[in-house]
């Protein structure tokens, strides 16, 4: 409707202002030459023309465009010959790609069909030699927009499966150095196009993002009940479009020459065909079915997934096609042939990834695990995370792939990789690691496991989060955090190392932020503290092993504070030593905070009087550390009271805390975490200062910090404190949600005392 409005109001405009018949067009490029306009897309013109009209139309070109300038619409415009747009194309890619699709408005069809024609011959003259550029600009924009199918905000126009890889593959076509995509692209597309639309009349501009904040509108103007149903389908559709490159891509790339052959001994050869297991064939980098393979057989399906996962080979799109419309359910639980066939992809690292997406494109894994359904493609509200639920678990399990070696079950890893996220559903409820463990162990003994390993599976899901929590949260030091993680693995040691293996490959697969060197160093620390502890029940990890002994040695000796400055991947390590006092790690932090130094992570621990504690920044935060002997002199000037040196951050703090604009903190009371100490955990936008106004806080109320665990992600500032009072003793329940109402009001909020009561 929107084509044909401007086409016409197009048609008298060039009739209005006297265009010819002959020897001059209006054609048309871009979406409104594939009749694809949206609300508020820009409308793509070329005045073609011959010699022979070159006299008048630059007088033409004026009596066109500028109605239109006039009328606020936005044109793309160019006045060319026929040859001029062969040149225009030749030199750059991106227009003789969009040129393809020149298509006339009014005046000389002749004049326009001809110069498409000699378009399109001088790209299929020239596609070998086009092809690599083509190809590297599929790379370029996914490095620079990213991939669609994964983003909260994704580009429809320019991620990879938006609109652009649309266009490439069209531009593929038209080479005819492959064939147009089995995959069936046009729906994907055409459902692309609707939401694009909807965020056009919702923002009520051109915008081609799906922002978060237009995103409620267009799933209401689209009939969706929740915007992550919306962000699900736009998923699924950029999925398929993404796809359908790879192939083609693929197919394009064979047919680049490899190397050149002297004609005289160029012969030509049938297809070559390698015949493998179960009724299995390989041709040209695909697994595909034999002539005498039924698609319907149940176990075919896992098992030329298993083939093309294992050798680093893609699934045949024509039986990738049949398995999902022909293939049937496997019988319940599932014979050993099918669960040896799953664990085989499984184990392939990330050759499995581009397999899986097959059949599950294909609706083969949803045949196969019901349970798979409802988190396929489902959206994660968490800065974190990079890809979707279900990439997010097919992630994790490619992660896990290195470390099969080092577990006694590495079949109940890759299982439970598979599935740990598998409670992440829509609608409130309990937390996803508690409402996922049942559902995975339903899933896994539908697969075939006995009932002991099934309850393992549940298991190491209920829990797999806990080392990371009580790794980056805990006082290490503290015999609560062992024994919770003691208890949490029942107090074996196998299951401790599949739990280790797990919190990597899930981190990792989350993405760079979830598995920084320090957080692998936490990590990795406690899981090695419980292991000697279950090794030797009677021996617990001394505190000594966390801390420089010979740092808190000097301190102890003659009073004076000692810092080193150590480089660290990524970072650089802060250590500070100096005598335990109340109100130390303010005073620390706002001396960061007033050179500008930004802490990312931190750990603090106390050893008979002295605090030896180890702050993290980034590399860039370097040449703002000021000189150690400078510290330690401020440091020594705090100890003594003269506080002039926090007179700046104690401003900024000020006027952070007057404007009212810091996001609603989550501060909570942790019950049970240690016998000897209040353990209050901070979540809150992180800000310069924060770290000092949430330990002055503390000091003011005569509450002490014992250990603190100090974390930053994605902007949120996640911060763990160990309180006891000035003594040592124990805080009372009264004392540690005073403590929570403090924090509270310090991280930028008025506490709510009914809130943190409960806390």
């Amino acid at each position: 409707m929107i084509t044909e409005c401007v086409e016409s109001s197009l048609v008298e405009l060039y009739a209005d202002v006297g265009g010819p018949e002959e020897g001059a067009a209006l054609a048309a490029v871009g979406s409104l030459a594939r009749r694809e306009l949206g609300p508020r897309s820009d409308i793509d013109l070329v005045l073609l023309h011959n010699d022979k009209a070159s006299s008048k139309i630059n007088t033409l070109a004026e009596d066109l465009w500028y109605p239109l300038w006039d009328a606020r619409i936005r044109v793309d415009h160019a006045v060319r010959t026929p040859a001029e747009c062969a040149e225009v194309a030749g030199r750059e890619l991106s227009a003789g790609v969009g040129l393809l699709d020149l298509r006339v408005i009014t005046g000389d069809a002749e004049l326009v069909k001809g110069a498409r024609t000699a378009l399109l011959d001088t790209w299929r003259g020239n596609a070998r030699k086009r092809l690599p550029e083509l190809l590297a600009s599929l790379d370029e924009r996914l490095a620079t927009f990213g991939d669609a199918a994964y983003l909260l905000e994704p580009d429809l126009k320019e991620a990879r499966g938006g609109f652009r890889d649309v266009s490439m593959l069209r531009a593929l076509a038209a080479s005819w150095l492959t064939d147009r995509p089995h995959v069936g692209v046009r729906g994907p597309y055409e459902q692309l196009l609707d939401v694009r639309d909807a965020l056009h009349l919702a923002a009520g501009r051109t915008l081609d993002r799906l922002i978060f904040s237009e995103t409620p509108a267009v799933a209401t103007r689209l009939g969706y009940d929740h915007a992550d149903d919306l962000h699900r389908d736009v998923s699924l559709a950029a999925r398929r479009i993404g796809q359908a490159v790879d192939l083609t891509v693929r197919a394009a790339r064979q047919a680049l020459p490899q190397h050149r052959v002297l004609s005289f001994i160029k012969r030509e050869r049938k297809p070559e065909y390698v015949h493998a297991d179960h009724g299995l064939i390989i041709h040209a980098g695909e697994v595909g079915l034999g002539r005498a393979t039924d698609p319907s057989e149940p176990l075919v399906g896992l098992r030329a997934g298993a083939l093309a996962a294992q050798r680093g080979l893609v699934l045949s799109p024509i039986t990738a096609d049949n398995l999902g419309k022909l293939g049937q359910p496997l019988a319940t639980p599932w014979p050993d042939a099918a669960r040896d066939a799953l664990l085989e992809m499984l184990s392939s690292g990330t050759n499995l990834i581009p397999v899986w997406e097959a059949l599950d494109l294909a609706g083969c894994i949803s045949r196969w695990i019901p349970s798979w359904e409802p988190i396929r493609a489902r959206p994660q509200h968490n800065p974190i995370h990079r890809h979707t639920v279900d990439r997010h678990l097919v992630q994790t399990v490619a992660e896990v792939q290195r470390h099969l070696t080092r577990v006694e079950r590495p079949d109940i890893v890759l299982l439970t990789c598979l599935f740990h996220d598998i409670g992440k559903l829509p609608g409130a409820g309990m937390h996803h690691a508690e409402r996922g463990a049942p559902i995975a162990r339903e899933a896994v003994a539908a697969i075939g496991l006995n009932h002991t390993d099934a309850e393992l599976v549940e298991l190491l899901v209920r829990h797999h989060l806990t080392l990371a929590a009580l790794a980056t949260k805990r006082d290490h030091a503290d015999p609560a955090t062992q024994d919770a993680l003691v208890d949490a693995v029942q107090g074996r040691s196998d299951i401790l190392n599949m739990l280790r293996y797990l919190t990597e490959a899930d981190a990792r697969a989350a993405g760079p932020a979830a598995w920084s060197p320090w957080r692998a160093q936490l990590i990795n620390t406690l899981a090695d503290q419980a292991e000697e502890l279950l090794a030797d029940e009677s021996t617990r990890v001394d505190v000594t092993q966390l801390v420089d002994l010979g740092l808190a040695r000097s301190v102890q000796l003659d009073g004076r504070p000692r810092i080193r400055v150590e480089p660290q991947p990524g970072s650089v390590q802060l250590v500070i030593a100096t005598k335990d006092r109340l109100g130390l790690f303010s005073d620390t932090a706002g001396l960061l905070a007033s050179h500008s130094v930004q802490v990312r992570s931190a750990v603090l621990h106390t050893l008979d009087g002295v605090a030896v504690n180890t702050w993290r920044v980034d590399k860039e935060a370097v040449s703002d550390l000021p000189d150690s002997a400078y510290l330690v002199n401020q440091l020594s000037r705090l100890e003594a009271g003269e506080t002039g040196v926090l007179t700046s951050v104690q401003r900024r703090e000020a006027r952070a805390h007057g404007t009212g604009a810091v996001p609603n903190p989550y501060v909570e009371l942790v019950h049970d975490a240690s016998e000897t100490a209040a353990v209050v955990e901070v979540r809150a936008g992180d800000r310069a200062g924060l770290l000092y106004a949430l330990g002055r806080s503390l000091s003011d109320i005569q509450l002490s910090i014992r250990s603190a665990h100090i974390s930053t992600l994605a902007g949120q500032a996640i911060d763990t404190f160990y309180i006891t009072e000035v003594d040592g003793s124990t805080p009372s329940l009264s004392r540690a949600q005073e403590a929570v109402a403090t924090l509270t009001v310090a991280a930028g909020i008025p506490a709510a005392p009914a809130a943190t009561a409960s806390g």
